[in-house]
């Protein structure tokens, strides 16, 4: 029972943290209040948590990244491809190789492998944490899809390279080739996976419904087991279960687009994964807070394995360690650009010239997360010799103070940062939407007609159905007319549909006020209060 509780402490924590963030002073990115209540439920409760990493990434980690696959952009994903790769692979073994000697100058009494280690699992970013901060800073639709794009893929580099920085450590011994070779069978495997996974239940289900019919639920179900199914299977054949996730996500999304799934249907899943991805995001940090106190009281026997008695020692390397990742990511980003540049002018192409914000922006945007911590736990306690692993408290609370670290500058360096940043408009997008709107409601016009004529054709009320008809068409008419009008004509429609927008949001929210009062008032049930309310709030998400 005591488990039980802590869980709805922390689910109670994660909804405090939502009022708490808002009524604060000064903005605060949501993870830094729930790493905060986290801690007080920890120290102040006595209601801390042995987090146990295995079980951490099992839990947490699969629909994350599952749904984070799902819902990113495809076309920005593709479209550059080459720059992700770029960030989720060549910056993390560059970061790896740069700070694992930086940080063996510093501590002398780490050993290089234990460094290489610490270096290996804070080089990947968090996509849970690039999201929340992102949520509250202005950053361009582009450079966050590759964002999102280098958080989905580096885990696997990053854990790839920790996995052979500890083997080293435990045993004296490192192979090139080996770990070359590991890296290609984690990254194909489990992308393969990941993938085969989604198509086969996806399948599956399909066949299933048209043979013996669903359950409502089921589906949604289903969804949410997918990306525990993908996780296991790649981790038994000793593949990346991250990038699993990922990739059955990403593939998700395909398997979308096939329009099989009911509108209602889609809706409910909606609310069930926007619930589940609230969920845990919020534990996740409150996880993080929660293992605070026990790895400050570590903090004595961090100092002594660091060779000082200060132990401001500690906030100096937690500074010059995040000092020098945000230098490194700096210098490949800007490197990569140059080169990219380079390319693109030498292909005749004109080219512009990157804001040196973004590029700035781009190096504060590494933010650590959750997948640090639950990776750095994983280091063991003892050697084969029976040895206690060394400076293992050490590269515990460094990996905390930098995601701490990491966290709190971007919350606060990237909105100053990109305050008043000129973002170009984005005509290939509203291109595709005109376009979008243009053909569904030309189709939309030709069914109704069909339908129309097939209602004629088996009822005696032609008149009825007639002008019903004529009424339906008469609004997918107006949209193709609103399209045909010049750039001026356009603007004046823009303007007409925000003030019918504002009046049509003024009725409905009249509306549902007087549903809420006749139910009171017992004149209608709840039964019928819930119905009509929930037309009435789909009806307002269009508009909102």
């Amino acid at each position: 029972m005591e488990s039980v509780g802590v869980v709805l402490i922390m689910l109670l924590a994660v909804v405090v943290s939502g009022y708490v963030v808002r009524m604060l002073p000064i903005a605060l990115p949501l993870p830094l209040v729930q790493i905060a209540l986290g801690a007080v439920i920890a120290g102040g409760l006595n209601h801390g948590v042995v987090l146990d990493p295995e079980f951490f990434f099992l839990l947490f980690l699969p629909p994350l990244l599952f749904l984070d696959g799902w819902r990113i952009p495809k076309a920005g994903l593709f479209r550059d491809k080459f720059v992700i790769i770029e960030l989720a692979l060549g910056l993390v073994v560059f970061t790896v190789l740069g700070m694992g000697f930086l940080i063996h100058w510093m501590i002398p009494a780490m050993p290089l492998a234990v460094a290489f280690a610490l270096a290996a699992i804070v080089s990947p970013t968090d996509p849970v944490a690039v999201s929340a901060i992102a949520a509250r800073a202005p950053i361009p639709k582009r450079l966050m899809h590759i964002l999102e794009g280098e958080s989905l893929l580096n885990d696997a580099s990053g854990l790839v390279c920790f996995r052979f920085a500890v083997a080293a450590a435990v045993t004296g011994t490192f192979s090139l080739a080996s770990a070359s070779l590991t890296f290609l069978w984690v990254a194909t495997a489990g992308l393969a996976v990941g993938a085969a996974v989604t198509l086969i239940v996806s399948t599956a289900q399909q066949w299933l419904s048209r043979l013996v019919g669903e359950e409502a639920g089921s589906p949604i179900l289903i969804s949410l087991l997918i990306p525990f199914g993908a996780y296991l299977v790649a981790e038994h054949i000793d593949a990346s279960g991250i990038l699993a996730a990922v990739a059955a996500g990403v593939t998700m999304s395909y398997v979308e687009l096939t329009g099989r799934a009911l509108g209602s249907t889609r809706l409910q899943r909606a609310a069930v994964w926007d619930t589940v991805q609230l969920t845990l995001n919020g534990i996740v940090f409150v996880l993080l807070g929660e293992q605070l106190p026990g790895i400050l009281r570590n903090a004595v026997a961090s100092v002594e394995q660091s060779g000082h008695v200060n132990p401001w020692w500690l906030a100096a390397y937690a500074l010059a360690i995040n000092v020098g990742l945000a230098v490194l990511r700096f210098v490949w980003v800007w490197v990569s650009l140059r080169v990219s540049l380079f390319k693109t002018g030498q292909s005749g192409v004109p080219t512009s010239r990157a804001q040196w914000r973004l590029v700035l922006a781009t190096s504060l945007a590494g933010v650590r997360g959750a997948i640090t911590l639950a990776g750095v736990m994983t280091l063991p306690l003892m050697l084969p010799g029976g040895e206690a692993f060394p400076a293992r408290d050490l590269a515990v609370f460094l990996a905390t103070a930098v995601i701490l670290l990491s966290l709190v500058v971007a919350s606060i360096g990237l909105p100053r940062l990109l305050r008043g940043l000129e973002v170009p408009d984005e005509p290939a997008e509203r291109m595709e939407e005109n376009l979008a709107r243009h053909e569904s409601a030309t189709a939309a016009i030709a069914a109704i007609e069909k339908a129309q004529h097939a209602l004629l054709h088996d009822s005696a009320e032609a008149e009825l159905y007639s002008d019903a008809a004529s009424r339906v068409i008469t609004l997918y008419q107006a949209r193709l007319d609103d399209g045909m009008g010049q750039e001026g004509d356009a603007q004046q429609l823009r303007k007409t549909d925000d003030v019918e927008r504002t009046l049509r949001l003024a009725g409905l929210q009249a509306e549902r006020e007087e549903i809420f009062n006749l139910a009171r008032q017992g004149r209608i049930s709840d039964t019928v209060s819930r119905k009509l309310v929930r037309e009435i709030d789909l009806v307002e998400s269009r508009y909102r």
